[in-house]
C-alpha cells in the first residue's frame, strides 16, 4: 500500500483501554428491536452499534433488509444512547443515504469486496470522507484482493480505514461457517501492522457456542477489535439467528476474554511471546488438517490399488516424493535429516492406512 501512515489514529480517538467492540443485530428489523438492543448495549463495553439495513442474500425472496427507514432507527439509537452507529454499504446510493444519516462507520461486505468495480464505485461515492470505512475480506481467501480494496479507498483520500476478518468460504465441511484461515490475517498484520484489524466472529463461527473461542484466538493475535452480532432475542432474529448472542452474553464474554496489556518490558515480552505461540498454534492446526486430507487421498489410492490388484508399496514413486520434498525443504530452511524423518513417518502412516483397507476388504 502506497503512502503508509498510521491508520490507527481513528482507533486511538476512541480512547479505550480494551479492544474496540462493535455490536448489534445482523439486521435491523423494527424500530423497537433496534432501540431495545441499543439500550442493552450501552452499559456494556460496546462503543459502536452495528445493524444491517441492506442485506445481500444468495437467493431472491429472502429478507433483504428494511432499507432506508432503518437508518432513522439507528439515528434515534445514537441520540438516545450515545453509541456510534455502523452499517454495510454496497453501492453509491447506500453510501449517499448513510452519509446523509450521519452513520459513523461504513463497512464494505465480503460479497462487494470481491468486485473491484463495486469497490471503486463506493470509493468514488466516499471520496474524501472523514468517516471510518472498514473492508471485510472477500469471500475467497485472496489477500491481494482484500488489500486492493483498501488501496482503492485510500486513493480516494479516505484515511480512516480498517479491515474486518470474517472468514472465507470453503466447499469442505469444517466446524466453522466460514473458515478463518488465520494465516491470511497474520500475513496482513505482518505486512501492514498500521491497518486496524477487526474480527467478525459471528460469520466465522456460524453458531454462538464457538464465538468466544474465535474471539480469544483473535485477541491472542493482537486484533484491534471485535464486531459481534448481538440480538435481544437471537433465536427469533430474521436473519442469521444461530450466530447471534444476547447483549448479556456479550457483556460476560468481554469480561471473560483475556486481553494482554503491554506495560513494562516483562509484560511486553510475554505479550509478544504469546502472540507468536498463537501463530504457531494456527500453523500446527493447518498441518494436522492437511495431513488428514492427505490420508483421505491415500485411502482413495488404496481402494484403487485393491480394485486393480496393485501392490501397496511403490518404491519409485516414494523415492520421487522424498527427493522432491528434500529440495523443497532446503528452499524453506529445513534440514535434510528432518525432512527425511518427517516424510518417512508420513509414508509409514500411509502404508498402514492402505494395509487396513486391504485387511478390512478381505475380512
Amino acid at each position: 500500500m502506497t503512502n503508509k501512515k498510521d491508520f490507527k489514529n481513528w482507533l486511538k480517538a476512541f480512547n479505550l483501554e480494551h479492544p474496540l467492540v462493535i455490536a448489534g443485530p445482523c439486521s435491523a428489523e423494527t424500530e423497537e428491536q433496534v432501540l431495545t438492543i441499543a439500550h442493552q448495549l450501552k452499559d456494556t463495553d460496546t462503543s459502536v452499534m452495528r445493524a444491517g439495513i441492506w442485506k445481500p442474500r444468495t437467493k431472491p425472496g429472502n429478507f433483504e433488509g428494511v432499507g432506508q427507514i432503518g437508518l432513522n432507527w439507528l439515528k434515534r439509537a445514537k441520540e438516545e444512547t450515545g453509541l456510534k452507529i455502523a452499517t454495510e454499504v454496497a453501492n453509491k446510493t447506500h453510501v449517499e443515504l448513510a452519509l446523509e444519516a450521519d452513520v459513523d462507520i461504513l463497512w464494505i461486505g465480503a460479497r462487494s469486496t470481491v468486485s473491484p468495480f463495486i469497490v471503486q464505485d463506493i470509493a468514488d461515492a466516499l471520496q474524501g470522507t472523514d468517516k471510518i470505512v472498514l473492508v471485510k475480506n472477500p469471500v475467497n481467501p485472496d489477500l491481494p484482493l482484500w488489500l486492493g480494496a483498501v488501496e482503492r479507498l485510500h486513493k480516494a483520500d479516505i484515511n480512516n480505514l480498517g479491515v474486518i476478518h470474517r472468514g472465507f468460504s470453503t466447499y469442505e465441511k469444517t466446524r466453522y461457517r466460514n473458515n478463518p484461515e488465520w494465516q491470511i490475517a497474520i500475513d496482513l498484520q505482518t505486512e501492514f501492522p498500521d491497518l486496524p484489524l477487526i474480527l467478525d466472529p459471528s460469520h466465522i463461527a456460524g453458531k454462538r457456542d464457538i464465538i468466544f473461542d474465535v474471539c480469544q484466538t483473535a485477541l491472542d493475535l493482537n486484533y484491534d477489535g471485535l464486531m459481534v452480532e448481538t440480538h435481544h432475542t437471537p433465536d427469533k432474529a430474521w436473519s442469521d439467528a444461530a450466530q447471534q448472542i444476547t447483549p448479556k452474553a456479550l457483556e460476560q464474554m468481554t469480561i471473560d476474554l483475556r486481553i494482554r496489556k503491554e506495560h513494562g518490558e516483562a509484560a511486553e515480552f510475554k505479550n509478544k511471546l504469546n502472540t507468536l505461540r498463537t501463530k504457531i498454534d494456527v500453523v500446527d492446526h493447518q498441518i494436522i488438517t492437511h495431513l488428514g486430507k492427505r490420508m483421505k487421498i491415500v485411502d482413495d489410492i488404496g481402494r484403487l490399488k485393491k480394485k486393480n490388484n496393485v501392490a501397496i508399496l511403490q518404491s519409485k514413486r516414494w523415492n520421487e516424493i522424498l527427493e522432491r520434498m528434500i529440495q523443497e525443504g532446503r528452499d524453506n530452511g529445513l534440514s535434510e535429516d528432518f525432512v527425511v524423518s518427517f516424510f518417512k513417518e508420513i509414508h509409514q502412516e500411509s502404508i498402514a492406512h492402505q494395509h487396513k483397507l486391504l485387511a478390512d476388504n478381505e475380512a
